[in-house]
């Protein structure tokens, strides 16, 4: 990267920046009429210099010059006005000089900002593109935390700067120069004065401020460290919990706290002690001037109206001069901040851009031998994890490799996959070296999958998917949103340096899919490859477990109620109706909370926080009305009383709290107070918050999971009558908040098996919800159109940060199918399968080299085993030792 910044910013920015100088130039023409006119206003109509005679014109605004040989030219010899008229014109042409100059500032302001956003733009593209090319290696010395926030924040004020490194000196030089010029030409001794005040300020100013400058760079540094350090903080909160570290994670926190203020502290006093001494001489000349300037006035030397142009003058120079200075302090400080962000981008084993273009692969397979020839491997302490490797493999081959953790087995599937460049050695296939290849070419033909997955945020559909996005598919793509136009979009893009290439576009490439071709296409390639690695129930339950927008799956609710129905019947036909308590309009459901009854519905997640506060208002308002929550408050006080006897001594993990759903263990003392206050008191006396406390413990009980005993028949009758009032009376406005249970419509807000089932399981039963769940899924098996387009629902599951809502098992099959639904001539699976048990491992083994082998391109498979029983399935293996092969024998089948 360029090491100067000024330098970076010419080289991409040089000609809008020639051309807003130019502008600068030219707006200090009226600039300089702006000052000087006050001048004439006061000497001319206000003193009525020239207008001593009554009816004396003088001429307004007259346009001449004079040129040698030729003498005096006139070309408009102005307009005859008296001195009111004289005096109205000209303070209406100070107008429009005050219009034209706010005209040049806004057109200059909004140029350099659109100058600074534009090199911002690439600045943050650059980086994330040097990211992008950084080996894979190289991140493990670094800290995710800095370097987002050194592209998000650090980089901010570069762009600010951008805008006014060079229009800025030319347009505040411009005006302080102007200014001085003006004075001069009024007095010189004057024009002494200021000059030698404003010598003073760009003298003493500056050197006060470099001490700023190192303070603003370790505030830059301390910042970034701690946005890293509370990074790991988040990475690592599991270990954080389990060693009991938190107190000295605070501690941490607090220590590098402490350092970002005393350096933030020693700013401001600089700061304000430079401001308070800019301010002082800023203020001491025009003490001089109106001492000696007064003094010269007085003595006749200097007439009231030059005094005043230069005192009006002078107030147009300390801004400017101030403000460069300024853009001084700011141009060492960006300079500062780009340094730092060079130092940490343009070191590492970068990538050369050619490895990583957007144009079609040159090389379309890679169906030759690929030849192994003395590789070695160093780990990062500069040991050999792969000490002199040779051997070849076939297009076809499957090779199992098997080897301890520090065999080197891994370290051969690293250098294969691209993860790890060798120390020495080659890897070819054909004629080409496997690191001199681009990642068109590797990235497609190549695929590559282990143990630690990683996924971006999003559905499940998007990261199976993720291995087939490697360029826009279609000719016309959609514009972004934020662009207006597709043309605008691109424009913006190529003056920016960024890709010009559309997000929302069609990035899957069909034609690197395994089994896309089938009748189903990519839908039915995604159902074949979760099939494989035995994640296609996991994606089913995902489903059965979400809730959709039914007006983008139009027909789906109506086939879902029908299947309730059908349900209802298949289970009374299997004699097991009553795995389910179905919600009845003029029964209590006993598996239901308190709070379901009452509501016999849904209360909607509404984002509108008004709307939401006043349905809440609305139902604790009916509670009170109907006189129910006398009841309800003296069930949630029985509920707190037992609960209290029951578990106020147990340590807050206790497994017992688990099934509190009404209560967290940290509650507990909270209840324990208000029960030794509010216990013997009336409940008018009670205050509305404390009711509502009790109320709320009542709400999520359930008789048969909780056992209290405490919820008896004239209670529930009660929620039934309180029910339909509270229904009834929904005012017209909240309606569309509430969703009641009904056997004719669908609950939108309801998961896809709450609208099956519109009930409870009947948790009396054991494996009551095993069971229901299997006759769903065999009912869904027996209509394949409503299984397909429920499985979709399931694709849609989204995964959370860094696919965190996976278990262990679930991230690895997912992560291998990502690499299995990719047609690829090589493919390598380093201990991929690590986390399934050993008969789900024999089985997506077999069935995946299976798969592989029905696709017909004969690909070669290179897997590291855990277990050398898997071995049986390959055509040979490599048994992998001491960083060396031990073993490389044919299997015999």
């Amino acid at each position: 990267m360029e090491p100067n910044f000024s330098r970076y910013i010419w080289l991409h920015t040089k000609r809008q920046q020639i051309w807003i100088v130019c502008v600068v130039i030219l707006s200090m023409l009226p600039y300089y009429l702006a000052l000087d006119l006050p001048k004439n206003i006061v000497n001319g109509p206000i003193q009525g210099v020239g207008f001593e005679t009554p009816g004396a014109t003088q001429p307004f605004m007259p346009a001449s010059f004079s040129l040698p040989f030729f003498g005096r030219i006139d070309l408009v010899g102005g307009m005859e006005l008296d001195r009111i008229s004289m005096l109205i014109g000209l303070s209406l042409t100070f107008l429009c000089l005050v219009v034209i100059n706010g005209l040049f500032k806004y057109y200059i302001n909004t140029f350099k900002g659109l100058l600074g956003e534009r090199l911002l733009r690439r600045i943050r593209f650059e980086l994330v593109d040097r990211i992008l090319r950084f080996q894979p290696q190289h991140f493990k010395h670094i800290k995710a935390g800095e370097i987002s926030s050194m592209v998000k924040d650090e980089v901010e004020p570069l762009g600010g700067f951008t805008g006014d490194a060079f229009v800025q000196p030319a347009m505040l030089g411009g005006q302080a120069l102007t200014a001085m010029i003006f004075i001069f030409v009024q007095h010189f001794w004057l024009g002494v004065i200021a000059l030698f005040m404003a010598a003073i300020q760009l003298a003493i100013i500056p050197k006060l401020r470099r001490r700023l400058i190192v303070l603003g760079r370790e505030r830059q540094l301390t910042a970034r460290q701690l946005s890293g350090r509370v990074a790991e903080i988040a990475d690592g909160i599991s270990t954080i919990h389990t060693n009991d570290t938190s107190n000295f994670e605070r501690a941490d926190i607090s220590n590098r706290l402490g350092a970002i203020f005393g350096i933030r502290y020693e700013i401001y006093q600089r700061k304000f002690i430079v401001k308070f001494l800019n301010n002082f001489l800023a203020q001491l000349t025009p003490f001089l001037f109106y001492m000696i300037g007064g003094y010269l006035t007085i003595e006749g030397r200097l007439d009231v109206g030059q005094l005043i142009a230069v005192i009006n003058a002078y107030k147009e120079l300390p801004g400017p001069l101030k403000e460069l200075i300024d853009w001084d302090l700011s141009r060492q400080d960006v300079q500062v901040k780009y340094e730092q962000v060079v130092d940490q981008f343009d070191k590492g084993d970068l990538m050369s851009p050619e490895q990583q273009g957007d144009e079609a692969p040159t090389i379309e397979r890679l169906n030759l031998p690929m030849t192994i020839q003395n590789l070695v491997v160093e780990d990062d302490a500069g040991g050999k994890a792969l000490d002199h490797v040779s051997f070849r493999l076939v297009p076809g081959e499957t090779v199992a490799i098997i080897g301890n953790a520090n065999s080197g087995a891994e370290s051969v599937a690293e250098v294969l996959g691209g993860i790890v460049r060798p120390a020495s050695g080659k890897v070819t296939v054909g004629d080409h070296d496997l690191q001199s290849l681009p990642e068109s070419v590797t990235g497609r033909r190549i695929s590559y999958a282990a143990s630690d997955a990683f996924f971006f945020f999003g559905s499940l559909r998007e990261n199976l998917l993720y291995g087939l996005k490697h360029h826009p598919m279609e000719t016309a793509a959609k514009p972004l949103e934020m662009s207006g136009s597709k043309s605008r979009w691109l424009i913006e893009a190529e003056k920016s340096g960024n890709s010009a290439l559309n997000v929302n576009s069609d990035w899957i490439d069909l034609t690197l899919t395994n089994a896309a071709t089938g009748p189903d296409g990519l839908d039915g390639a995604m159902m074949k490859v979760l099939d494989v690695v035995r994640l296609s129930e996991q994606v089913f339950e995902f489903a059965l477990n979400s809730s959709f927008d039914v007006t983008q799956q139009p027909g789906l609710a109506d086939r879902l109620m029908a299947m309730r129905m059908a349900l209802r019947a298949e289970l009374e036909q299997r004699g097991l109706s009553h795995l389910i308590l179905p919600f009845e309009a003029g029964s209590y459901n006993m598996e239901a909370s308190v709070v379901d009854n009452l509501l016999f519905g849904v209360l909607l997640d509404v984002k509108d926080q008004a709307k939401a506060d006043e349905g809440r208002a609305y139902l604790y308002n009916t509670i009170r009305d109907t006189g129910i929550g006398k009841l309800l408050f003296e069930m949630g006080f029985s509920i707190a009383e037992t609960t209290l006897d029951l578990f106020e001594d147990l340590p807050p993990d206790h497994p017992f709290f688990e099934r509190l759903s009404f209560m967290e263990a940290d509650e507990i003392p909270k209840f324990k107070t208000l029960l030794s206050r509010l216990r013997g008191q009336a409940y008018d006396k009670i205050a509305l918050p404390d009711r509502i406390a009790f109320i709320r413990l009542s709400f999520q009980y359930v008789e048969p999971h909780h056992r209290f005993g405490i919820l008896q028949e004239p209670l529930m009758r009660r929620i039934i009558e309180v029910r339909e009032l509270f229904h009834k009376g929904i005012p017209p406005h909240l309606r569309a908040y509430f969703e009641r249970y009904d056997p004719e419509s669908y609950l939108a807000s309801g998961s896809m098996i709450d609208n099956i089932v519109l009930g409870k399981i009947n948790s009396r039963v054991n494996d009551a919800e095993r069971q229901v769940r299997e006759v769903i899924n065999e009912m869904m098996q027996q209509q394949p159109d409503l299984f397909k387009r429920v499985f979709k629902v399931g694709l849609d599951y989204n995964l959370g940060a860094a696919g965190r809502r996976l278990s262990v098992v679930q991230r690895q099959k997912l992560n291998f199918a990502r690499a299995l639904i990719r047609k690829s001539d090589f493919y390598v699976f380093n201990r991929a399968l690590s986390a399934l048990d050993s008969q789900q491992q024999h089985e997506v083994v077999r069935d995946s080299l299976a798969f592989l082998h029905e696709q017909g391109d004969e690909p070669a498979v290179v897997w590291v085993l855990i277990s050398q029983a898997f071995a049986k399935y390959f055509q040979r293996t490599i048994v992998f030792d001491e960083r060396m092969i031990v073993s490389d024998e044919k299997n015999v089948t």
